[in-house]
């Protein structure tokens, strides 16, 4: 197939960033659009050169086109589960943005029509293709560490500090996303240690809102947040791989932060977003002299997402894509932070 002909569910501003990273590949043509919103799908649908009759206002309608490949689906949460069990239905390939659903009750349903009806799937972790975790990764496999021992990871913004007195927003709303911090920058955190490292074993973990109420820009009154602005876990991964993470909302001057450093027995690696091309790695030279160096990510770890999302629906995934069962096994992880932060207790997770 030269071209997958693409639909697009949501098309608010992340979208933007969906159909840039799309055309760069030059293997995909956009054929339809849906969205509740009828100014963006207006402004999208014309952007895109869409005929009316594939403008759907419901995404249903689009998945089960005939004239349509594959759906990328950028949407917020609440929607995430039906999409997917629309697409399965269908048994349409699709990419999905994480968190893969609100909560952990949602996805086992969908695993279930998954087992039973496979279909292409990649779900939205985009960080795997940051090229200094994926050198990272490679690093830890290679064993140049030696045994690794543990490990922190973090993800920072400084979106919702509280003199930026940012409004009350569907981010905020539980209803939509379920989590807060945790399961929008949260999620990214899991994905990438399970991405390096293997399954996770047992976590505690603490949530908290820093910022408890905010305005509400339709109503003008102060709005309650339910949902967590910041977010701590420990867990021992496979392996007994120990890691810390923390994810927060408020952390000033933080703008994306996403960040690991990983200690072995031979050296150590800090990796992130802040500097995707390299690498910061510490090791013994001759004579027991530590030395720092700044690497240099190697060519063929720049690797884009939708370079491999092309492959997945040639039938031909490449090592490391992030599929429906790593969708599946986050939300699980997400769901086990909620429940120890709830008990304050340790809680154990088993894969299958």
């Amino acid at each position: 197939m030269n071209k997958f002909r693409i639909g697009l569910i949501g098309l608010g501003g992340m979208a933007q960033e969906h159909i840039r990273w799309m055309k760069a590949e030059h293997v995909y043509e956009f054929v339809a659009v849906s969205d509740v919103n009828g100014e963006a799908m207006a402004r999208v649908g014309d952007q895109l050169g869409i005929e009316g009759g594939k403008r759907y206002v419901n995404y249903k309608g689009l998945i089960e086109d005939p004239e349509v490949d594959a759906v990328v689906s950028v949407t917020p949460n609440n929607v995430h589960a039906d999409i997917m069990s629309a697409c399965l239905q269908a048994g349409k390939p699709f990419l999905a943005e994480k968190p893969f659903t609100r909560v952990f009750e949602e996805a086992v349903p969908l695993l279930e029509m998954y087992e039973k009806r496979p279909v292409p799937v990649m779900i939205g972790f985009t960080y795997r293709y940051t090229p200094a975790f994926r050198y990272a990764r490679e690093i830890v496999r290679s064993g140049k560490l030696g045994t690794v021992r543990h490990f922190s990871l973090q993800y920072l913004q400084g979106f919702g500090v509280p003199h930026q007195q940012i409004p009350y927003m569907w981010r905020y709303n539980k209803a939509i996303t379920g989590t807060g911090a945790l399961g929008d920058l949260g999620s990214h955190m899991i994905d990438m240690a399970r991405f390096l490292f293997g399954e996770f074993e047992e976590l505690t973990a603490q949530l908290q809102t820093i910022v408890p109420e905010r305005r509400d820009p339709v109503t003008g009154a102060m709005a309650k947040i339910e949902v967590d602005d910041f977010a701590s876990f420990q867990a021992r991964m496979s392996g007994d791989v120990m890691g810390v993470f923390q994810t927060s909302r408020n952390a000033f001057g933080s703008g994306n932060q996403h960040e690991i450093t990983i200690y072995g027995d031979m050296g150590t690696l800090h990796a992130g977003t802040l500097d995707p091309d390299h690498i910061v790695w510490i090791r013994e030279e001759e004579g027991g002299q530590l030395a720092r160096a700044l690497v240099e990510v190697p060519a063929h770890c720049k690797v884009a997402q939708y370079a491999d999302f092309a492959a997945v629906l040639r039938g031909t995934p490449a090592d490391g894509v992030p599929g429906f069962m790593d969708g599946y096994r986050n939300q699980e992880v997400l769901d086990a932070v909620v429940r120890a932060s709830e008990s304050k207790s340790a809680v154990r997770l088993t894969a299958d």
